[in-house]
């Protein structure tokens, strides 16, 4: 389940809650409060499961660009090779394959960037957002635990 879901029906049960008069206090479903709980505890690391793909994403682009840059080089230095062969224009393909070589290795340079910052796109996105369902889950505890009633020592009345 989202964990944003989750966190709109925790919010949805405490503004059905009843009000304890003259208090900022509030009568909560313990029964539905601690299922979303326990709901929350199981999302959260399906999130981080999200975000673990998302850095494996990140791998498999990088893989990729690599893939077609040594592709694209690979292809040039063959270009390269047969252009020098010929005698008659071996100079003009030397520079021509120098052009092909320097435009493989800056697409390659381009790709990689591109995947780099795809990725810490992602990753900065995914981090605000755990921080934020991390910091509401926080004030939730934070709400309940000051809401809680103080515990009452019992006293032994036998003495």
């Amino acid at each position: 389940m989202d964990i944003l879901h989750l966190v709109d029906r925790l919010e949805e049960l405490f503004n059905e809650s009843r009000p304890i008069p003259l208090t900022h206090n509030v009568i909560v479903d313990e029964d539905r409060f601690l299922d979303i709980i326990d709901q929350m505890r199981i999302s959260i690391p399906e999130e981080v499961k999200k975000a673990q793909q998302v850095y494996a994403q990140k791998d498999r682009v990088l893989a990729q660009a690599q893939e077609e840059a040594s592709r694209t080089i690979s292809l040039a230095r063959e270009k390269a090779d047969q252009l020098i062969e010929k005698d008659s224009i071996s100079q003009d393909a030397q520079r021509r394959a120098a052009q092909i070589l320097e435009q493989a290795r800056l697409e390659a340079e381009n790709v990689k960037a591109g995947a780099d910052q795809y990725s810490m796109d992602a990753l900065l996105n995914l981090e605000v957002e755990l921080e934020r369902l991390l910091n509401q889950v926080r004030n939730g505890v934070q709400l309940l635990e000051q809401k809680r009633p103080p515990v009452v020592e019992s006293r032994n009345l036998d003495k």
